[in-house]
């Protein structure tokens, strides 16, 4: 399938806006995680996201449904990305944060090799190096540490392999059903999981400020949901996907606002390949350009 430039930038800027969104619902969650268990803090955001999705749903009077043609891609588009948030939880709690960011955001390198097997779509060699220098630029600016990497890191790739997953399977769901049923769906998936999950917990109170906190996060997370949903079914796979490196930089944003946080030197060369291979996907996007050009060699 072919994409044209001006849908392939909608489609960036989709991907650029829901990562931005993750980013914010990572750091309110991290915020409430310092009084509440985690499967708990999960299951009640999640919930409160499914809420807000159904009104934002019934506000724009879409039927919430899905026609019955597409619906195993619906439903196994949320069990994928429900196994992946549980994974990679579950990494993450035995992972030094920078080893697991770092590992997650192998998930672009998938997406590309995905967008070129089974979707067809022509990666060039300009664009595989794009892709590398991005990731290359991840691993600067989290730096993690050779002693963090073990068994958990294999389950923590797994995670990133089932979001490439998930977003290919986007694909593949109809353009005819709506992106909020498609992010209802998810919310529905995660929450239903992490319920079950809270059963082997003891709940423990929490206060109004809490629950604000939570509420936020929720209304950042389906907003993150809804706008990576959009991202898969404008662009092409290969182009939208590296953008969700942009996470790193919004991520050093907060670091910067919240705890002064200041990058160091390698950081500082990482950022710049971050942003010169996010420059580079944009201009190969203009039409006559050498990256859509038909005599480059597509490594797939």
């Amino acid at each position: 399938m072919n994409h044209s430039p001006a849908a392939n930038r909608r489609g960036i800027f989709f991907m650029v806006s829901g990562t931005a969104s993750f980013v914010a619902n990572d750091a309110l969650v991290k915020f409430a995680s310092q009084s509440m268990p985690s499967s708990q803090l999960i299951f009640i955001r999640g919930a409160l996201s499914v809420l807000l999705i159904l009104a934002v749903a019934y506000a724009l009077r879409t039927p919430v449904r899905v026609p019955s043609g597409t619906r195993g891609w619906v439903t196994g588009r949320a069990l994928v990305d429900a196994l992946a948030t549980m994974l990679y939880l579950g990494s993450l709690f035995h992972l030094p944060i920078a080893n697991a960011i770092a590992i997650t955001l192998a998930a672009p390198l998938f997406m590309t090799l995905f967008a070129a097997v089974f979707l067809g779509e022509r990666v060039n060699t300009a664009r595989w190096l794009a892709v590398g220098a991005g990731f290359t630029g991840v691993l600067l600016v989290v730096q993690p540490r050779a002693d963090g990497f073990n068994y958990y890191a294999l389950v923590c790739l797994l995670a990133a392999l089932c979001h490439a997953s998930r977003d290919l399977m986007t694909r593949r769901i109809d353009a005819g059903v709506p992106s909020i049923i498609v992010t209802l769906t998810t919310a529905l998936a995660v929450t239903a999981l992490s319920g079950g999950l809270t059963l082997a917990q003891t709940w423990q109170p929490f206060s109004g400020f809490e629950f604000g906190v939570l509420l936020l996060a929720a209304a950042f997370l389906a907003a993150g949901y809804y706008l990576t949903v959009c991202s898969m079914r404008f662009g092409e796979l290969s182009v939208v996907g590296p953008f969700r490196y942009s996470g790193i930089i919004f991520a050093l944003v907060l670091g910067y606002l919240g705890w002064r946080d200041i990058p160091n030197v390698i950081a500082w060369c990482g950022i710049a390949l971050l942003v010169g291979s996010g420059l580079y996907m944009l201009r190969g996007n203009k039409p006559g350009t050498p990256a859509q050009n038909e005599a480059d060699t597509p490594l797939a």
